[in-house]
């Protein structure tokens, strides 16, 4: 069976482009994720990867679609190549049936990876030149409403500190953050 998988990095980018190239090449099931590349936790791909089995075919538009780090792109041939997966990517026009196609998808899952470290660089030399010239202030703090009282609560054993982060929305290292902000000499 052909299987297209079809990544774009935000819910607003269209898919319609990668379904309609997948579609020329006779893909039968797509599964489709609205998500960075940067990580290989995407629940489509995860459900992708569950589904195959031996003698399909992975068919993506290309490298960059399926996986940005060269590590996470290896894992997931490695796990594909143990079910007897075979690999195409149309743009880099590469077959993992081959020893050849097999050695290129390596070559350009490290060119994928550079590609991404350079945005990486252009982003951060671009958020410097705005910071010089005052138009990057960085990502507004959080507001937390209710924090210091569920803070209090929770050293005083009324709550567990995994309960009230849950209640305000936050994240383990933020919750602690911002109790050594309020109580320096409390929390370690």
């Amino acid at each position: 069976m052909k299987i297209g998988y079809v990544r774009v990095s935000t819910l607003e980018q269209k898919t319609e482009r990668q379904e309609i190239s997948l579609a020329d090449l006779g893909v039968e099931k797509v599964f489709i994720d609205k998500a960075s590349g940067k990580t290989a936790e995407r629940p489509e791909l995860k459900k992708m990867m569950e589904y195959v089995r031996e003698g399909d075919i992975v068919i993506v538009e290309s490298i960059s679609r399926f996986a940005r780090s060269a590590q996470d792109f290896l894992e997931l041939m490695e796990r594909l190549t143990e079910k007897e997966v075979s690999f195409i990517s149309k743009k880099e026009g590469v077959d993992t049936a081959t020893p050849a196609g097999r050695f290129m998808m390596t070559v350009f899952a490290a060119v994928a990876e550079l590609e991404r470290e350079y945005i990486r660089d252009r982003q951060r030399e671009g958020i410097e030149i705005a910071r010089k010239h005052g138009k990057y202030r960085g990502r507004k703090p959080g507001v937390y409403p209710g924090f210091e009282y569920l803070l209090e609560q929770s050293k005083r054993g009324k709550i567990t500190a995994a309960c009230a982060m849950r209640k305000l929305g936050m994240s383990k290292s933020t919750w602690y953050r911002k109790a050594r902000e309020l109580h320096p000499q409390q929390i370690s």
